[in-house]
């Protein structure tokens, strides 16, 4: 139990390390596409380096007039 634990800390290190890369954090203006975006690519992890590139998009509904 102790290396899966182990090995999962590395592997969203190594996402956190990749999002840090692509600027991901920099953002001055934080929306819910932007963090859907950093959270699927910390979950990546190493899959990050071979070539995923995991975006997220999504639209919050406007409030009717």
């Amino acid at each position: 139990m102790r290396i899966g634990s182990g090995v999962l800390i590395v592997w969203l290190i190594i996402g956190a390390i990749a999002a840090g890369q692509r600027h991901y954090y920099n953002s001055s203006d934080p929306n819910c596409a932007k963090l859907g975006t950093i959270v699927v690519t910390i979950a990546a992890g190493p899959l990050n380096y071979i070539g995923v590139n995991p975006k997220i998009s999504c639209k919050t509904p406007q409030p009717s007039k």
